[in-house]
């Protein structure tokens, strides 16, 4: 029987999600991460999934998401988005620290994924977390500076009104680069990495992604350790093969 617990870490809400017979055991884990605007919950199909093939699996609340909501509309949010994208990936360190050190989580067995903002927390996350032993990226990507200014052009082009100075855009540009991956791709160390992502995504561009995959694929030591799944109908939805190829993924690359 696959249990859903909901559980806080330094007050921050997540679900745990794992097979009631393997509760008390070290077992591989994973830490599953809900786009912008979602919530923990809109991924447990996932996480019991993932828990059927013997996973540990965790879906941590975002920053101003769902039980840490604080009422902001969605414009505002936005506003907030990249605070969210690195606060998320910092507070990464605390739940694989806490399972861990329960004897609950293998730190030789830790795998990463998202869906949109939760897979450009995983890209980013690749650049800090050497624990990260294979990822999987759905409609994310890992260029935050370029996304930045893509996402600054969107607004532009919809005539909303930027209130920042140049000095304000640099700033947060300089902010990101530790995290942009596609700057330093050398830290990805061979490690598995699967992407899917739909050709007509409107939210997060899949151009973005895919320069990225084509640029770094020969450069892998074990070609099986990357790959990228392309949908020509999707736009910004996971697909039902995308939620069976990341269970295979992590089957495959994080399992012994």
């Amino acid at each position: 029987m696959i249990i859903v617990e909901k559980s806080l870490l330094k007050n921050n809400p997540h679900l745990h999600i794992v097979n009631k017979s393997e509760q008390q055991r070290k077992l591989p884990f994973i830490i599953f991460n809900h786009g912008f605007t979602s919530a923990k919950e809109h991924n447990l199909h996932y996480a019991y999934l993932l828990a059927e093939k013997g996973f540990r699996v965790i879906l941590p609340e975002a920053i101003y998401h769902g039980e840490r909501g604080q009422g902001l509309t969605e414009k505002n949010l936005y506003s907030h988005f990249w605070e969210i994208v690195i606060k998320t990936i910092h507070e990464l360190n605390d739940y694989k620290e806490y399972y861990v050190n329960e004897g609950l989580a293998d730190q030789e067995q830790i795998g990463l994924a998202g869906t949109s903002m939760g897979g450009i927390v995983t890209l980013g996350a690749l650049t800090k977390y050497k624990w990260v032993k294979a990822a999987v990226s759905l409609m994310g990507m890992p260029a935050y500076e370029d996304y930045l200014k893509w996402q600054l052009e969107q607004m532009k082009s919809l005539r909303i009104s930027l209130s920042f100075t140049d000095e304000e855009i640099e700033e947060q540009l300089s902010y990101l680069r530790p995290y942009d991956l596609s700057l330093q791709p050398e830290k990805l160390e061979n490690r598995p990495l699967l992407f899917w992502h739909g050709q007509k995504d409107p939210i997060v561009p899949f151009h973005l992604t895919y320069q990225f995959y084509q640029s770094i694929k020969g450069n892998y030591q074990t070609p099986a350790n990357i790959h990228f799944i392309s949908d020509e109908q999707a736009d910004h939805k996971v697909s039902r093969e995308g939620l069976k190829a990341t269970v295979e993924w992590f089957e495959k690359h994080l399992l012994k």
